[in-house]
């Protein structure tokens, strides 16, 4: 039987260096303050409807308000997502 050729192999030639890539942050400076803002918001519509006895903020929405309260909170959560 025929003895098969042997392919010769390149030698070893690493990938070339990539050099590093600065990451580029984009100026988000309100997000802090907005998100502070929208906690406070709503920290304090809820207890202003508890300490009030429910008359205040908004009494047509009766224990809504704590859902209002809430909303204000969860979209503080929601800009906090955007901190870098």
């Amino acid at each position: 039987m025929p003895k098969s050729r042997i392919r010769k192999k390149d030698d070893y030639t690493p990938p070339p260096t990539r050099q590093p890539q600065s990451i580029r942050l984009t100026n988000r400076s309100w997000v802090a303050p907005v998100m502070l803002a929208f906690f406070l918001i709503g920290l304090a519509w809820i207890v202003v409807f508890y300490v009030t006895e429910t008359q205040l903020p908004i009494e047509a929405l009766g224990n809504w308000n704590i859902v209002v309260g809430f909303g204000f909170i969860a979209a503080g959560f929601g800009v906090s997502t955007q901190w870098k």
